[in-house]
């Protein structure tokens, strides 16, 4: 992926497409300044950033001990940063990467460094989706107090992400297809049940699944909720749109919902949300193949 030069600091072009969506220019112009001041005050030195990021600025940074770490600058939204640093707290490094520092009012995580993602890695999906099942079931556990956004509140943000998103690109899906997704939105706000609810990750997919120093792995960039488990299984309906449509699509929700014990129907009814969602998302930015891949997906399914 291209990278842009702002002040000596890489960022991403897809980073700087979002944070022009959400009118944080400012903050791509200061980017520099803040990591010199995060050196600074953390005693860190950053090296080299990372081209692939989607959300944030990543790089490399080490201790003044020598530890190998990575400092992460989110584009600044509305309860983000506070919310990843709540998820990892909490998680304390079962089924997540470890975090090292935070400031919640700079947007900055500082994390113990991992290796090479499963999408670097080339690992099958079936592999694949066996460890990010084990994986977001050791962060399931409940958290009533945590101040996170419910599942039902995520279902109701959803909905109308889809609405304006495909209003605002020209309709880049067929109506049925969002059509479908409100209808399985709506399903799944309606079976919220606060007692039922757990934290989960909210992002669980390959590129967000790295390899630890002892050859496991731990999940990143987690967006965090208090929802049903079944949400981050629906993450996994929408990756892999291609292979998805190669056979029976609501086959993979019953091979995730057998590995967990979780209920297939909310699994694929957040597919559903998801793919539409995150399709109209990735086209937004031009996040592409993956985005028109997610979309006729999305369609297929609507026509069934």
């Amino acid at each position: 992926m291209k990278a842009a030069t702002v002040r000596d600091v890489e960022l991403p072009d897809v980073v700087r497409a979002k944070a022009e969506q959400a009118g944080a220019g400012a903050w791509v112009a200061g980017l520099a300044a803040l990591v010199a001041g995060l050196e600074r005050d953390w005693g860190i030195t950053v090296g080299r950033a990372y081209p692939d990021p989607t959300e944030a600025y990543v790089a490399e940074a080490q201790l003044a001990d020598g530890t190998p770490a990575v400092l992460k600058l989110l584009v600044p939204r509305p309860g983000q940063a506070a919310d990843e640093i709540t998820v990892l707290r909490l998680a304390d490094g079962a089924g997540c990467v470890r975090l090292l520092a935070s400031d919640v009012a700079r947007s900055a995580l500082l994390l113990d460094r991992l290796g090479p993602s499963m999408y670097e890695l080339g690992l099958p999906i079936e592999r694949r989706l066996e460890i990010m099942c084990a994986l977001a079931a050791r962060l399931w556990r409940p958290a009533p107090d945590a101040g996170l956004r419910t599942g039902a509140e995520k279902g109701r943000w959803l909905v109308e992400h889809i609405l304006r998103t495909w209003r605002d690109l020209g309709g880049p899906c067929s109506r049925a297809a969002v059509d479908h997704a409100l209808v399985c939105a709506d399903r799944r706000v309606a079976a919220h049940r606060p007692e039922r609810a757990v934290l989960v990750h909210g992002d669980v997919h390959q590129w967000n699944t790295l390899q630890t120093r002892d050859g496991g792995f731990a999940l990143v960039d987690p967006d965090g909720l208090l929802a049903e488990p079944e949400y981050d299984l629906g993450i996994l309906m929408r990756e892999d749109p291609v292979e998805l449509m190669e056979g029976d699509p609501r086959e993979r929700a019953r091979r995730l919902a057998e590995r967990t014990g979780c209920d297939p129907v909310a699994i694929w009814e957040w597919g559903v949300v998801e793919r539409v969602s995150t399709g109209l998302l990735a086209t937004a930015i031009g996040l592409q193949p993956v985005g028109s891949q997610m979309l006729a997906a999305a369609d297929a399914i609507a026509r069934t």
